[in-house]
């Protein structure tokens, strides 16, 4: 029997920190309300499935953040606040760029007279500055907040608390869902208390994860523009998957107009799937919508010069918000 969405929550407490980060949403959305600021939320990368309750083994998959990271600040250039929701040690905005011994790599030591200094290399300081330059400007303009989860009831915990806190956003929000979300798990009280033994194989009996997409479209934050990612490796099977999310999470209301006509409108709360093949997803994308299919790519050329194709995706996604917003705001 798979485990719904309301005993999920039910049966797996909260993480330790929930309290500060709930605090930490608050404010922060409060004070873009305040601005009139469209916020982004996005989330980045993959969620563990521990074994043990003291965990020493669990489940992992290979998302290092990098859509997520990337995006973030495709969007900061586009005038968003954004919630950065990702996965500890995985990629971040601005900080991307020098991931490991990259950074390193840019610094030389000078001694002189027992005094030692670090500088950048010529060849990076250009480089450098000018991300240095765009972080701190995000920073100034209070446009960027950070949180942090490992494990799959973390990340499930946070995405509800930040989807209520941005619910006040109405049409002026929107979510990215680009994290690696595993879609299966072990509850929580038939996980060992310990370390499992390393005596001989062990039978592990994963259930489904809840489909949490359908509360957060039409309960927890029911006015925002929806964005979800859907990763295969079939090919023949990654845009019929796409579309059957688009369908599934709709739903049809009724409304008495003011002739007391009865007229029935289809409410589309998952706006838009985003499809990729594992094996080309940093160079081709289809953006899935109820009209249409829509490929961005970039050439090999393209790719070789560094160029990203967050960019392209990104400013996609702007446009579509736009027009989001303005058709909203006409209905209303």
């Amino acid at each position: 029997m798979n485990t719904t969405w309301e005993e999920f929550y039910a049966k797996h407490p909260p993480p330790q920190d929930f309290g500060q980060s709930e605090a930490l949403l608050t404010t922060f959305v409060e004070r873009q309300l305040q601005k009139n600021n469209k916020v982004a939320l996005i989330t980045s990368g993959g969620t563990t499935i521990p074994l043990e309750h003291n965990t020493v083994r669990f489940v992992d998959n290979f998302s290092a953040g990098t859509r997520g990271s990337v995006s973030a600040e495709y969007f900061l250039e586009n005038g968003y606040a954004v919630i950065f929701m990702y996965r500890v040690n995985s990629l971040e905005p601005f900080s991307r760029h020098f991931k490991g011994q990259k950074f390193l790599d840019m610094l030389e030591v000078n001694e002189r007279d027992g005094n030692c200094t670090i500088t950048v290399l010529p060849q990076y300081t250009e480089n450098l500055k000018n991300i240095l330059h765009k972080y701190k400007e995000v920073l100034n303009q209070d446009k960027l907040l950070q949180l942090t989860f490992t494990t799959l009831s973390e990340y499930l915990w946070l995405l509800r608390s930040a989807c209520q806190a941005l619910a006040c956003l109405r049409n002026n929000a929107i979510l990215y869902l680009a994290a690696a979300v595993s879609d299966f798990y072990i509850p929580s009280n038939e996980l060992s208390v310990h370390k499992i033994p390393s005596c001989g194989p062990s039978t592990l009996s994963l259930q489904l994860v809840p489909k949490i997409l359908a509360p957060l479209v039409s309960l927890w934050v029911p006015e925002a523009f929806v964005v979800s990612f859907k990763l295969e490796t079939d090919e023949t099977l990654l845009i019929s998957k796409a579309r059957n999310a688009l369908n599934k999470y709709k739903h049809n209301v009724s409304n008495i107009s003011s002739d007391t006509n009865n007229i029935i409108y289809e409410i589309i709360f998952l706006q838009l799937v985003i499809a990729n093949m594992l094996q080309t997803r940093k160079q081709q994308v289809t953006i899935v919508s109820q009209e249409n299919n829509y490929v961005i790519s970039l050439t090999n050329e393209q790719l070789n010069k560094g160029e990203e194709i967050e960019r392209s995706i990104v400013n996609v996604l702007v446009d579509k918000h736009r027009a989001f917003i303005q058709s909203t705001e006409k209905n209303n």
